[in-house]
């Protein structure tokens, strides 16, 4: 009696410790979004491909985050003195 108590015992153990934590597709499927709003919050866009004015920022599932280059400007034309007559 006590042998089958304990086996008992140690199936239910087994089973809520199995069952209590998220399942493996719900776990990908928090990480799909997760990317997906880090993404968003660069400003970027889940894209199949980047364009050659893009980077890529991370990985949202398969296709890349691809975020927009600053646009920086050229201090030396900035700064040349302009000549008025």
């Amino acid at each position: 009696m006590q042998s089958t108590m304990k086996m008992f015992g140690i199936i239910l153990m087994v089973i809520f410790s199995v069952s209590c934590g998220p399942s493996a597709p719900q776990m990908k499927t928090r990480e799909v979004a997760e990317r997906t709003y880090k993404c968003s919050l660069v400003r970027g866009t889940c894209k199949s491909e980047c364009n050659s004015w893009e980077y890529k920022y991370n990985y949202c599932h398969t296709e890349p985050c691809c975020v927009v280059r600053e646009y920086k400007r050229m201090e030396k034309l900035l700064s040349t003195p302009k000549y008025t007559t």
